[in-house]
């Protein structure tokens, strides 16, 4: 594998510039490939290394660069050592990179591959706690919540997959001052058969009514006010009603979840920290971090001079509590309960400023902990519709999707027979939603696309799952030709090299996602690949070979479909063995 190699040129520069081999593990990167050249394997840029304690001035580089690389010798593993500009280029024995790269697969530990390489040795592990989806109770779920649905559950799995111990949270909207509008909407314009019948259809209804008369009705508008304190004041029928909506929204969510192939290890929510947000309010007040402002509400000062310039409110007028309260008391009973190492939330861009006035409260108040929080944000999805118009809710969207890839599916000359088209169709269709919104960084907006997401040609979501089920085709109608061992010197082909030499990038695509937790890295690599292996299909043919050489090509090709495989299930996307 990769590591290999990596460690043995890191072991060739330590012997030559008398340091130690970790100090040239991360900067040492494998060179991405282009069809139509050859390629060295390995560079290593100048501009990075401290040679004898000292940085390279930009006018020294290339001669430094062309010293060191004369200094280096070639041996049986590393075959050629040539200066390039400012970067020293490798290229490893052809035949030993063959051996190297297949061997792992065949004995049954596919899903490790690259995932012992000593890059991640420099990354933290430990206990990551994410909070990602956070739909609101009593509320359909919005298509504007599958961004952070899908972007959590990408890094829960990236942070699993490098050694970490990941708690997966969905933090529920399910307190605040519209459950005091719900309260006394559903008081005038609820029932409950329509309830059981469609439960979050009828709450949206009601939730849509109840709001447009308080727009011009200012007792609606108090009722839901004082059914808010009740609710806060624990009164039981308040708290009754509120607990059905909540059991209601949480099972009708996890439908959806199911469909997405997410799941979550703790639903928690606002409600659960109540309490604990009055205990938040009375430490502010004892460290003499709360002030009163002129319209009677109690506010942190966040201002650098503390002239008030910049406050955060903690406290309404009337004594109850606000979002970022319940965040503040959330956070420390997270670090209590998980001790965590780090903590990412995972919400829209537009909630930047409240995380960093989150981060800034936690620190003033002495919590230390707070520096290992961090805001993920993404941008918005621009153009979501179905045949029927405008979107507002994602089942919406999914069964949108399944039913579009059920008809490609349908008018293809290539599609196979499968079982369950439907499930095909609906794995498909979501891996086609995530790579679309993951092929930018995050925090881009973008406009949705039905025809592009769902094209079968180009990058796209439809052509990674039609890869990976072409492999497992050839793959299985070969059974018989696999085989334990094969003849490395019959893959020395530049197409064969070619595929290798990209999957020797696999664990700096996924060190490089580690650390910037954006899924892009991962999306083109596999694109790449993709790409890759239909060439490679072209030119490389198992039926009609002779024994040997099939034996060869079928490992080649049961490897990149592992690769395949497992980057996808990253992506929080299920292959498919058959469309």
């Amino acid at each position: 594998m990769a590591c290999f190699f990596r460690r043995r040129i890191a072991a060739k520069l330590a012997g030559t510039l008398q340091q130690s081999e970790d100090a040239f593990i991360p900067a040492l990167s494998a060179v991405p490939v282009f069809k139509k050249q050859q390629n060295p394997d390995f560079k290593l840029s100048i501009s990075t290394l401290r040679i004898n304690g000292i940085l390279p001035s930009s006018s020294d580089i290339q001669v430094q660069t062309e010293d060191l690389a004369a200094q280096l010798k070639q041996d049986s593993v590393v075959e050629d050592i040539s200066a390039g500009s400012g970067v020293i280029n490798f290229k490893v024995n052809r035949k030993l990179l063959v051996q190297k790269m297949l061997e792992t697969f065949g004995k049954g530990e596919d899903e490790k591959f690259g995932l012992n390489s000593e890059l991640f040795n420099t990354l933290k592990r430990g206990t990551t706690l994410i909070e990602y989806s956070s739909p609101n109770i009593a509320k359909k779920f919005h298509a504007g919540h599958l961004r952070s649905t899908i972007i959590g559950n990408f890094i829960a799995n990236l942070k699993q997959s490098l050694g970490n111990n990941v708690i997966r949270m969905n933090y529920l909207g399910d307190w605040g001052m519209q459950f005091g509008l719900l309260g006394v909407g559903f008081g005038q314009f609820g029932c409950q058969e329509q309830l059981k019948q469609n439960p979050l259809q009828h709450l949206f209804e009601v939730y849509v009514r109840v709001n447009k008369e308080a727009e011009h009705n200012e007792d609606m508008k108090q009722a839901a006010r004082d059914f808010f304190r009740q609710l806060e004041r624990r009164d039981s029928d308040a708290v009754s009603l509120w607990q059905q909506f909540r059991e209601i929204t949480v099972d009708e969510y996890q439908h959806i979840y199911k469909r997405l192939g997410v799941h979550f290890d703790v639903y928690s929510g606002e409600s659960f920290h109540q309490d604990q947000a009055q205990d938040v309010v009375r430490q502010l007040q004892s460290q003499g971090l709360l002030k009163t402002s002129e319209k009677g509400t109690a506010v942190v000062d966040l201002s650098p001079a503390g002239d008030m310039s910049s406050v955060c409110t903690v406290l309404r007028s009337d004594g109850t509590s606000l979002y970022i309260t319940r965040d503040v008391a959330a956070a420390i009973d997270r670090t209590e309960k998980y001790n965590f190492d780090e903590m990412i939330y995972v919400t829209d861009k537009s909630q930047a400023s409240h995380f960093s006035q989150l981060f800034q409260i936690l620190l003033a108040m002495g919590h230390s902990w707070a520096d290992r929080c961090r805001h993920v944000p993404f941008g918005l999805v621009r153009g979501m519709k179905t045949r029927s118009g405008e979107v507002v809710f994602l089942e919406d969207i999914l069964d949108e999707a399944r039913t579009r890839m059920l008809h490609n599916m349908s008018q293809s000359k290539t599609t196979k027979e499968v079982d369950n088209p439907e499930d095909t169709a609906e794995k498909v269709g979501i891996g086609a939603l995530i790579i679309q919104d993951f092929k930018s960084p995050l925090q881009s907006d973008y406009t949705f696309d039905w025809d592009r997401m769902l094209q079968a040609q180009g990058d796209t979501g439809v052509f990674l799952q039609y890869t990976h089920a072409r492999l497992r085709s050839l793959i299985k109608t070969n059974e018989g030709v696999a085989a334990s061992v094969f003849d490395a010197s019959l893959l020395l082909d530049q197409m064969s090299v070619t595929v290798l030499q990209h999957l020797l990038r696999y664990d700096e695509v996924l060190y490089q996602s580690a650390q910037d937790l954006q899924p892009k890295h991962l999306v083109n690599f596999l694109l790449k690949l993709s790409h890759l292996i239909a060439a490679a299909h072209r030119q490389l043919p198992v039926k009609g070979s002779c024994q040997d050489v099939a034996q060869a090509r079928l490992r080649l090709f049961s490897g990149a479909s592992a690769v395949l495989a497992n980057g996808m299930r990253i992506l929080g996307i299920t292959p498919v063995d058959r469309m």
